[in-house]
């Protein structure tokens, strides 16, 4: 005689858990799930069969995945050879960029674009090239500049530099930019090592042009 059907509801509330599992081993019952079916066949679970495991499949994922990897690594190396961080040292950039501050240098810009007046730039102090300089360019090759108690004047024209918070009024200057040279000045005027004392500032000296400023948090962002 065939056993009755097991009442799972009933057998929960009125046997033990041992007792439950001796009953699903003596009758077999399917454990059926959401996504599939388990049979229980004296005692033991019986899985599902699982597909077999393509190797040239696994293969191709671990190459796209050493590929993506490869192609991640050299973006980081050209980003790290045309951009490097730096940190400013000095007051001769206030207010604008003051001591402590993390800059980008942009090594790409002049390899394809020309330096232009208000640019920030790095340059190797020209008396002695290993320290680093940040300066602004005011005077591009051919200008005239003009320096009369502080006021900069290019090619005989006022120059509007709302970046200057204080002028050194002692300030005096007039010469011709040569060709190939640069004349940078600090935009702290009064305390700050420029093209007033150590001349203009051979082309290849400048080592990229500053944009961004990444810290302080407060002050992250476009510098003008």
């Amino acid at each position: 005689m065939a056993p009755a059907p097991l009442d799972l509801e009933e057998r929960e509330q009125s046997n033990s858990p041992y007792e439950l599992a001796k009953e699903f081993r003596r009758h077999s019952y399917e454990l059926r799930l959401r996504h599939g079916v388990l049979e229980v066949d004296a005692g033991a679970i019986a899985l599902p069969a699982l597909p077999p495991v393509d190797p040239s499949a696994a293969l191709r994922v671990i190459s796209a995945a050493a590929a993506f990897f490869q192609f991640a690594l050299a973006l980081l190396v050209g980003w790290l050879l045309l951009f490097n961080f730096s940190v400013v040292r000095g007051q001769s950039m206030r207010p604008g960029i003051e001591d402590g501050d993390r800059i980008l240098i942009d090594r790409f810009s002049y390899m394809f674009g020309s330096v232009e007046r208000g640019d920030i730039v790095v340059l190797g102090y020209p008396l002695d090239p290993s320290l680093d300089y940040i300066k602004r360019v005011v005077g591009v090759p051919g200008d005239e500049i003009q320096i009369r108690a502080g006021q900069l004047f290019v090619n005989g024209s006022l120059v509007d530099e709302p970046y200057v918070a204080d002028i050194d009024r002692s300030s005096y200057v007039h010469t011709e930019v040569s060709e190939g040279h640069y004349f940078v000045l600090g935009d702290n005027r009064p305390f700050s090592s420029d093209s007033r004392e150590f001349g203009q500032v051979a082309e290849g000296l400048l080592k990229g042009k500053v944009d961004v400023r990444l810290w302080p948090p407060a002050r992250l962002g476009i510098l003008e």
